[in-house]
C-alpha cells in the first residue's frame, strides 16, 4: 500500500494518543488469511518509522524501547494496510508475515484455545 506524506501525518494526527497514554494497541492480522497474528503497542515514533520504512516497528512496554519485528528472528512483518477504529484509539494493521509471528515459534500468538471449541 502506498502512503503519501499527507496520509502518514493524518493517521498520526487523528489518533487519540492521550486516551491511550501514548501507546496505541495494535491488532496485527495476516493480510491474506485474515488470521490474527498478535497484539502489540506502538508509540507515535514507532508508527512513523513503520509508515516510513514499511516494516513493522513496535514499542516494547517491558524494555521501554522501539523494536523491529523480526530483527532477531528474521520473521519480519511488512505493512499492507492500516485501519483506525471508531474511537481513534486502536489500530488494526494487516501485514505480510515472513515466518512465524510468535516468539514461541507458532504462526500466531493466539494458539492457546480455551473453553468451547
Amino acid at each position: 500500500m502506498c502512503h503519501t506524506k499527507k496520509q502518514k501525518e493524518n493517521i498520526i494526527d487523528i489518533f487519540d494518543w492521550q486516551k491511550v497514554n501514548g501507546l496505541a494497541p495494535v491488532i496485527v492480522q495476516d493480510y491474506l488469511t485474515g488470521k490474527v497474528l498478535m497484539l502489540a503497542y506502538m508509540s507515535k515514533e514507532s508508527l512513523q518509522k513503520t509508515l516510513d520504512g514499511g516494516k513493522m516497528i513496535y514499542y516494547s512496554r517491558t524494555r521501554n524501547c522501539l523494536w523491529t519485528k523480526g530483527e532477531t528472528s528474521g520473521c519480519f512483518q511488512y505493512i499492507k494496510s492500516i485501519f483506525l477504529d471508531c474511537d481513534n484509539d486502536s489500530l488494526l494493521i494487516k501485514v505480510k508475515q515472513i515466518g512465524n509471528a510468535c516468539h514461541t515459534g507458532n504462526k500466531t500468538c493466539f494458539y492457546k484455545q480455551y473453553g468451547a471449541k
